[in-house]
């Protein structure tokens, strides 16, 4: 029976009991009435009525007092056992079956909700099957992977690594995986300085020097940050870090193999130059005999490449010392003018051949610094040969100093051409030349000019527009 027939027969049963006694009661009034109530005949048929209205009473309340517990209860405990059930998938057990008995809605319900579990427990079954198959799928690749890889959370805690960077942290896996990387790096001096460099995504790294497969290799580190849209959001959410280590130890050995054939061959170089110079200057004396125009004119144009060729291989033997981390450097304190007077008087034949005009802009109260001095007098005095060259004939090149608060800055500004912003810093990389430039140049004075500063904790910046020039700035802290 369902619940709508269980409603309408108990209402129907209680209404019915209740209209009996109703009737009875009338009925037992008028054999009163119709009763002389002072015969003793009255009294036995007041006693029956009596009794037969106390037993419908009884019956009514009864019947009501069973309707009251019995039919609430048979709608509630199938409302309350579905909820169970559904609380039940909620929490991932697609095992939860229902039976509701014979209740005809309920049964219907009970069906559709096993049937509802069964596919459920079915698609898990598949989802799970699929989920670890593409999990060993992505191991197998990470795996693959020569170069060392290591996963994070954002809470860097390890997710994976692979056998190479297993190998390199001379760890097991069971060491590593689902262990905070913090606490690891306490005993690990390779994960430690991945760590702390993890944060630190816009600063130039050093390759990392490690011990690995019985003799000495270099890494360069990356750092690569993950992002995920969770479902049912459109904004991205950072999840944590891939490390990838890339094996660079062929590279250094080639670029260290390079430096040394580039030393080698620059300072053996010196010798047969110094050599031709020599030559040269008795060519040139006149006690040795007169020279004709001609004779002249050539003496001068292989003193020029003489001179070209000297500096070319001085800036390589500078670029060898810097890569190789040779580069000694003799401080003392120095005053910025004494700098700026040695490289206006090294530039001044170069400057009246071009007809250049150079001014100097020099505060009158400025700290001193604490540096190499021949070295940033080096710097200031190719940034001044540089200008020259890209200054138009009759033009004026201004070369000064300034003190804003802490901080000294040399400064070289031209009004050539200027660079286009696309080439401002490769045109401290070695070898690079800005294309479509007819000034010949070996591509290294700037780096090494670089290297100089910065060697010093200064900063070499230029600020340049097409059209209007360029000004490069050394600062240095006082």
């Amino acid at each position: 029976m369902n619940i709508k027939n269980k409603l309408f027969f108990g209402i129907g049963l209680l209404v019915a009991m209740i209209v009996m006694l109703v009737v009875l009661s009338i009925i037992n009034l008028q054999v009163l009435t119709a009763t002389d109530p002072e015969s003793p005949a009255a009294y036995p048929a007041l006693h029956r009525a009596l009794i037969w209205i106390s037993v419908f009473g009884v019956a009514c309340i009864v019947i009501g007092i069973v309707l009251l517990i019995k039919l609430p209860r048979s709608i509630n405990d199938p409302i309350r056992t579905l909820v169970n059930g559904i609380l039940e998938i909620a929490d991932h057990n697609y095992d939860k079956r229902l039976n509701l008995g014979m209740n005809e809605e309920f049964s219907e319900v009970a069906v559709s909700f096993n049937r509802m579990a069964e596919r459920l427990s079915e698609y898990q079954k598949s989802a799970l099957s699929d989920l670890i198959q593409e999990k060993k799928y992505s191991e197998a690749i990470v795996n693959s992977i020569t170069e060392p890889i290591l996963g994070l959370d954002k809470e860097r805690i390890v997710l994976f690594a692979n056998e190479g960077a297993l190998t390199v942290l001379n760890l097991k896996r069971e060491q590593i995986i689902g262990l905070s990387a913090y606490d690891l790096a306490l005993k690990n001096d390779l994960l430690r300085r991945l760590i702390r460099e993890l944060g630190q995504h816009d600063e130039k790294k050093e390759p990392l020097k490690i011990y690995a497969d019985n003799k000495e290799s270099f890494f360069q580190a990356k750092y690569i940050p993950i992002y995920m849209v969770p479902t049912g959001e459109t904004e991205q959410h950072y999840i944590g870090d891939v490390i990838s280590l890339q094996n660079i130890t062929e590279f250094k050995e080639l670029d260290s193999a390079k430096t040394t054939f580039i030393s080698t061959i620059s300072h053996e170089l010196k010798t047969p130059i110094s050599s031709i110079m020599m030559s040269l200057k008795l060519l040139e004396d006149s006690r040795v005999g007169s020279m004709n125009e001609e004779q002249q004119m050539l003496s001068k144009n292989i003193k020029e490449s003489t001179d070209r060729l000297l500096e070319i291989t001085g800036e390589l033997l500078k670029m060898t010392q810097v890569e190789t981390g040779k580069l000694q450097l003799s401080p003392k304190i120095t005053k910025p003018i004494e700098l700026i007077d040695y490289a206006v008087k090294a530039n001044r034949v170069q400057a009246e051949r071009f007809n250049c005009h150079i001014e100097v802009e020099y505060p009158e109260k400025i700290a001193k610094l604490f540096v190499d001095s021949e070295k940033i007098a080096w710097v200031i005095t190719n940034l001044l040969s540089n200008a020259i060259h890209y200054t138009k004939e009759n033009g004026r090149i201004i070369i000064g100093a300034r003190q804003i608060e802490n901080v000294v800055e040399i400064f070289v500004q031209d009004f050539g051409k200027g660079i286009d912003p696309r080439y401002h810093q490769s045109i401290f990389d070695r070898y690079f030349r800005v294309p479509g430039t007819k000034v010949q140049g070996s591509g290294l004075g700037l780096a090494i000019s670089k290297d100089f500063v910065e060697a010093h904790g200064g900063t070499l910046k230029v600020e340049s527009e097409l059209g209007k020039g360029s000004t490069f700035t050394i600062r240095f802290a006082v």
